[in-house]
């Protein structure tokens, strides 16, 4: 049984950490790859990126595989928390071996991060080692193949999406080869999610499942996000993040030309993307249970397209799962206040 999640990567977990209320709003998710580690690819195309370990995924480069991710929110002050994650791993002897120990491991975590820096209030409550090392625990103590919080949880708790709230959202699909193609966002665009003329989100266009809300709906949503936005600190530095992962056995030059596809799926659900304040990345995973099929030269291919497409439900699903929050730093409704 799937649940339409990263998590139906067979081994592959997720863990938040949440911090709210006392000027806190912000958090970490991690990524726990199975045992032994996943194939790892890296692509970056925002024009202001927080990154770790991300020259590590070049493929190459002498890594090929990866125990964990770390999306965090704290902007590049947050990427301490892969330090907590790095801990961790070594304790359970998982990483690049570098001595004749087996305890002589070196975990390769890479790491990206979003801005919500003072929107719980406090400019310096934002992640650490403590908050990381709490998220890869919350992974590790979680059932194989279980349901994703989703919304305000993890990286995804400061998160908005334009004036809107955003979040962590994550969806997946099984391909006819019997592949497995999933993603986990961390919507937090500077762009807007929503179609300024009727307020129906970019990415339900994109799936072709669209309820258009009435039109005095729409502009009772406008009113009131001019009036948030007039009082609101202007967002100045934002970003979506993800992880795609498959099952299939993929190198890293094929992860890495995953990542980039799954690009493809931000553009979708966001407008506009990829600008010079954004610090959109994307991971890709691949754990190598499913052979590929390398008779086929375009094997690939239909493993890019579910990949992009999982990106763009996923951010769908992150937007709806989101609740409005009112902080000491500004105030963001969610999409379903405004629009059922």
């Amino acid at each position: 049984m799937t649940v339409d999640a990263l998590t139906d990567i067979a081994g592959v977990r997720v863990g938040h950490a949440t911090r709210t209320g006392g000027g806190w709003l912000t958090g970490t998710t991690v990524v726990l790859a199975p045992e032994g580690g996943a194939v790892a690819a890296v692509d970056v195309r925002g024009g202001g990126p927080g990154t770790k370990e991300t020259d590590a995924l070049d493929p190459r480069n002498l890594v090929q595989k990866v125990d964990a991710i770390v999306l965090t929110g704290g902007s590049a002050y947050g990427l301490d928390a892969a330090s907590g994650v790095m801990a961790w791993l070594e304790e359970q002897g998982r990483g690049v071996p570098v001595g004749v120990d087996p305890a002589q491991v070196v975990p390769v975590v890479p790491a990206a991060c979003v801005f919500d820096l003072g929107r719980g209030g406090d400019f310096r409550a934002r992640p650490d080692a403590a908050t990381g090392r709490a998220a890869v625990e919350a992974a590790a103590a979680g059932e194989p193949g279980a349901r994703v919080p989703e919304g305000c949880v993890g990286a995804g708790t400061g998160a908005t999406v334009g004036p809107l709230k955003g979040g962590v959202g994550t969806a997946s699909t099984v391909l006819g080869s019997g592949i497995t193609v999933a993603a986990l966002v961390v919507a937090n665009a500077a762009g807007s999610v929503t179609d300024p003329e009727t307020g129906v989100l970019y990415g339900e266009l994109f799936q072709g499942r669209v309820e258009y809300p009435e039109t005095g709906v729409h502009d009772h949503a406008l009113r009131r996000l001019a009036d948030i936005t007039a009082t609101n600190a202007p967002p100045p530095l934002n970003t979506t993040l993800a992880v795609v992962a498959t099952d299939a056995d993929l190198s890293k030059a094929q992860a890495q030309k995953l990542a980039g596809t799954a690009h493809d799926g931000i553009a979708r659900a966001v407008r506009p993307v990829h600008l010079l304040h954004d610090g959109d990345t994307v991971f890709a995973l691949a754990t190598g249970a499913r052979p590929l099929g390398t008779d086929h030269p375009l094997a690939l291919n239909e493993i890019l397209a579910a990949g992009a497409d999982a990106v763009t439900r996923a951010i769908v699903r992150a937007v709806h799962a989101a609740e409005s929050v009112a902080a000491p730093g500004g105030t963001w409704p969610s999409y379903g206040e405004l629009y059922g």
